[in-house]
């Protein structure tokens, strides 16, 4: 079975309950982890460190773990640095600040607690996180994305575009934009792309699947083939 999730933002147990509910059969079933893996959480390195053990899990980037690639990288590059006496870089110190404030801490905290092995891990997996997935279940064909696609058009090519292009803009539910696939994307909560109630949404040919567990609400989990909803 094939079984789309989003947002999990560092909360481990929840994603355990989930593989638990949804009986998550190693041999058999496959999950695409729709981007914001980090931040806010309480346990984003376990969280990060289960998934990439885990053949049949696929992440695909959101900004959160962009954002961490970056962060995490040049805390690196400024610890060696001031090892050997020298100032840290004040526009990066303020940048990680910001990253920190707004919900980064967990992910900071938690790396700065592996060894360095793992570390380099770490970075790795989310350095190679890709920007989207195109799948094909029971004769559909979907297009994963965490956010959106700057400046859409039918006939884009993803491979094309950069990093920011699938994190600028989100998507319009109102808003048809393939007539022969349907795109399921997270980062928007579905109370705000018009589910209400911390459901999953169905637009016009997009699903939102972002429940809200960043926020104090739940998570969310499509399955593919029968279009059954599962929520811890």
């Amino acid at each position: 079975m094939t079984y789309v999730v989003a947002n999990l933002h560092g909360h481990y147990e929840e994603y355990k309950t989930l593989l638990s509910t949804i009986r998550f059969n190693a041999d058999r079933d496959v999950l695409y982890v729709l981007g914001d893996t980090v931040d806010y959480g309480p346990d984003p390195m376990g969280l990060i460190e289960d998934m990439s053990y885990r053949l049949n899990v696929y992440p695909i980037a959101g900004e959160h773990d962009f954002t961490a690639v970056k962060m995490l990288a040049g805390y690196e590059k400024m610890q060696a640095a001031m090892a050997k006496g020298q100032a840290p870089d004040k526009e990066f110190v303020s940048e990680m600040t910001a990253w920190v404030q707004d919900g980064g801490e967990p992910t900071l905290s938690g790396y700065r607690k592996l060894d360095k092995d793992m570390q380099e891990g770490i970075i790795d997996y989310l350095s190679d996180m890709p920007l989207y997935e195109e799948v094909t279940v029971n004769g559909h064909d979907y297009l994963l994305i965490h956010q959106g696609i700057y400046d859409f058009t039918p006939d884009v090519e993803l491979d094309w575009l950069e990093p920011e292009d699938f994190f600028s803009e989100s998507l319009d539910p109102t808003a048809k934009y393939f007539e022969d696939k349907t795109i399921i994307v997270g980062h928007t909560p579905t109370t705000e792309s018009g589910g209400g109630a911390d459901r999953i949404f169905y637009g016009n040919g997009t699903i939102f699947i972002d429940c809200g567990l960043g926020r104090g609400g739940r998570l969310g989990c499509l399955r593919l083939e029968d279009g059954k909803e599962f929520y811890v």
